[in-house]
């Protein structure tokens, strides 16, 4: 197998090290401006190449100020299946491009999102309320998609390859019943399954949606995409990614970009057998409900889900104080929690838990809640009322049943968005919001004597997605990477304890029920799920 010579894009890193953070911040002000003015248009839906639209709209607001960011197509059943349809007959032709050219489309799209990345970062942060540094970094991470698939596709010579006929001849020698004949030829392949619906969040419109659906597309497969488009909407940036393929040469009906609830769209998709699967991320009750609509409705998909975490952190008495504070406050505040590999839960030694605490509170405390747009800020708005009320909800909860240490208030920005103080607090173990993905932020810290026991404690989810370690005893170490259950585990990782997989560095995989085929994004093993095996047998007479 040939190498995949890939790296990484870095780009406020690259600024930084050059010292030209003064201009990335001009870049991106200036693309916020020029989106700003784009506010308000009607978007069309499209569908074999062809704008389409519906007899009702959908508007979308900015989380940041509720200015309407613009009005999209209501798509309903019938858009869905028209969407499959020309998804179908597109991939009659897609399915046989060679996979070099299918590589090389994408390496162009990512050399398109690149030259477009600051337009497209500040699009990001009005749609879903993310800071100027988190949505270039998002970009960044779905250039590295393309460009790591595309690799990965030509290292591996499409997937195909033929059987050695010197192993033909050791079945034979051993005497194996039906062994291939020196004759007989064999390939084996991996080839695309067909349509595939991509169901993708708000919370990473941009790299998740482009990862989902280039590991699907560059396999050979045809797409039909759907967007958030209900309480959390991420439409524009959607529409976004089907303009910068289309430019890069994608052909016509290989990725369809249709708007319209769940309860619909997303419905059909998973329901017809028109669909051959579903790539999806999101919440663990909604995937667990999309696998029994589809086998109930007797249409067998392949299945490829993303379902949220409720992921822990140790941190031991020989933990490196400073350095876990770091780590945690990232991974619990970044985006104001509303990650999926985001940490909720930390167990700390109780006799480093008081000054753990301390020096957590105090670094919460520097934290500016605000306009994600201006700089300095931290964390930005709640996506959405519900996000808030689940916020609010679960602060009345703690102060039940526990001891809120720090925050638990709204925020008046003078915005008419959703701000919220990052909370820590003290709960049991066994209450429920230790338990229940929240994806507001909210972080729980417990104590903890005995480190099996906090390894217990940290297993004690129906979650597996990320997990972090804080400890210098190599013995606690190998014990945690041995039985933590989570698939993207971290130790001493002091910018992030749970957040921040870097494409073609770490795998991003949930295991229990934060997953189901216990392979991940950015790593080798990805695109393999996009295609189904099949041998073919030739003996020449």
């Amino acid at each position: 197998m040939a190498k995949n010579n890939f790296s990484n894009e870095f780009t406020y890193k690259k600024f930084i090290d050059n010292g030209k953070d003064d201009e990335f911040d001009r870049l991106f002000d200036e693309a916020i401006q020029k989106a700003r003015k784009n506010f308000g248009r009607t978007y069309h839906m499209y569908i074999g190449g062809k704008e389409v639209d519906s007899d009702s709209l959908l508007t979308e607001k900015s989380p940041i100020d509720g200015s309407v960011i613009g009005y999209f197509q209501k798509g309903n059943r019938n858009h869905a299946r028209m969407a499959i349809a020309a998804a179908k007959e597109a991939f009659d032709i897609w399915k046989g491009v060679d996979y070099r050219e299918r590589a090389a489309i994408f390496r162009r799209f990512a050399e398109v999102l690149a030259a477009n990345k600051f337009d497209v970062a500040a699009m990001l942060s009005l749609e879903n309320g993310k800071s100027r540094y988190e949505s270039i970094g998002e970009v960044d991470e779905g250039i590295d998609f393309c460009r790591y698939y595309a690799g990965e596709l030509e290292a591996n010579r499409g997937y195909a390859r033929k059987t050695n006929l010197g192993e033909s001849k050791q079945h034979v020698a051993a005497g194996f019943q039906g062994a291939p004949s020196n004759a007989e030829k064999v390939s084996i392949l991996l080839k695309p399954y067909g349509v595939f619906g991509v169901i993708a969040p708000f919370n990473f419109p941009i790299s998740i949606s482009i990862g989902m659906s280039s590991g699907a597309m560059i396999t050979g497969n045809t797409v039909v995409f759907k967007p958030s488009s209900s309480d959390n909407m991420t439409m524009l940036t959607g529409l976004k990614i089907y303009q910068l393929l289309k430019e890069a040469g994608l052909p016509e009906g290989v990725f369809n970009y249709i708007t319209g609830p769940g309860s619909e769209v997303g419905d059909e998709l998973v329901v017809n057998k028109g669909v051959s699967g579903i790539v999806f991320t999101g919440s663990r009750s909604t995937g667990l409900n999309m696998l029994t609509k589809t086998y109930g409705a007797g249409s067998q998909k392949a299945f490829i889900v993303e379902m949220g975490g409720k992921n822990p952190a140790i941190v031991s008495k020989t933990a490196a104080l400073d350095d876990a504070v770091s780590g945690v406050l990232s991974a619990a505040f970044g985006f104001a929690g509303q990650k999926c590999s985001a940490l909720s839960r930390v167990y700390v030694h109780e006799s480093v838990k008081e000054e753990f605490i301390s020096k957590l509170i105090e670094r919460t405390r520097s934290l500016k809640v605000g306009d994600p747009i201006s700089k300095g800020v931290y964390i930005g708005p709640l996506i959405s009322e519900s996000a808030y009320n689940r916020y609010i909800d679960s602060i009345e909860k703690i102060k039940e049943s526990g001891r809120l240490l720090y925050g638990g208030n709204p925020v008046n920005t003078g915005l008419k968005g959703f701000y919220v103080e990052p909370a820590i607090a003290e709960l049991r173990h066994e209450h429920e919001l230790v338990h229940k993905e929240l994806f507001v932020p909210i972080l729980i810290v417990m104590g903890y004597k005995n480190f099996a026991d906090a390894i217990k404690m940290a297993n004690d989810v129906d979650y597996g997605l990320t997990a972090g370690l804080y400890s210098k005893n190599k013995k606690e170490i190998k014990e945690f990477s041995e039985n933590i259950e989570a698939g993207v585990v971290y130790i001493n990782r002091a910018v992030s304890a749970t957040t921040g997989a870097i494409v073609g560095l770490h795998t991003f995989v949930g295991w229990k029920g934060s997953g189901l085929t216990g392979k991940g994004t950015g790593s080798k093993f990805y695109l393999q799920q996009f295609m189904r095996e099949q041998s073919v047998s030739v003996t020449q007479g």
